[in-house]
């Protein structure tokens, strides 16, 4: 960065002239991923699923034990890392990813394209007008959204009062 104090800006402020040198930065969470299977490890609590993974890794390990010690590293591990992943298949089963809420829908998706459309045609011509449009369109979709959210937990709400009441 660099100020020019002899430029005649017609202001009191210096001109100032900065050189930036950008770079494209891989995110967090995009560098920690892996394409690798995540298993249900919560089931290790409970002492029968985890006996039961004790026994199978036990097995498959007796089995690599005669393995010849003169093979190669990662042949070795990847035998060990293959045994392991099967075991853990086998008797913990797979994570199960989180489902998006019942209450997100393709209507929701609708409003917000609407939304988005609305934005952009704000963006590019703003006028009082459009920026009319588009408030009444977020005001519109933010109701819309609350209500069907409040509908859903109320609606859950029920469904718990209705077992507490069928348990008693």
């Amino acid at each position: 960065m660099r100020s020019f104090r002899g430029v005649d800006c017609d202001t009191d402020h210096y001109l100032v002239i900065a050189k930036v040198r950008e770079r494209i930065a891989v995110g967090k969470k995009a560098a920690h991923r892996f394409d690798r299977q995540r298993f249900n490890l919560r089931k290790l609590n409970e002492p029968e699923v985890r006996e039961q993974y004790q026994i199978k890794i036990t097995n498959r390990f007796a089995a690599l034990v005669n393995m010849n010690d003169y093979e190669d590293v990662n042949r070795i591990w990847e035998n060990i890392k293959e045994n392991i992943q099967t075991s853990a298949e086998g008797s913990l089963g797979l994570h199960e990813l989180k489902q998006n809420k019942p209450w997100f829908d393709e209507e929701w998706l609708g409003f917000l394209d609407q939304r988005k459309r609305d934005k952009m045609q704000w963006i590019q011509n703003p006028s009082q007008s459009n920026v009319d449009i588009m408030n009444n369109v977020i005001r519109e979709v933010s109701r819309h959204f609350m209500y069907k959210k409040k509908a859903y937990l109320r609606a859950k709400i029920e469904k718990l009062e209705l077992t507490a009441r069928s348990k008693t």
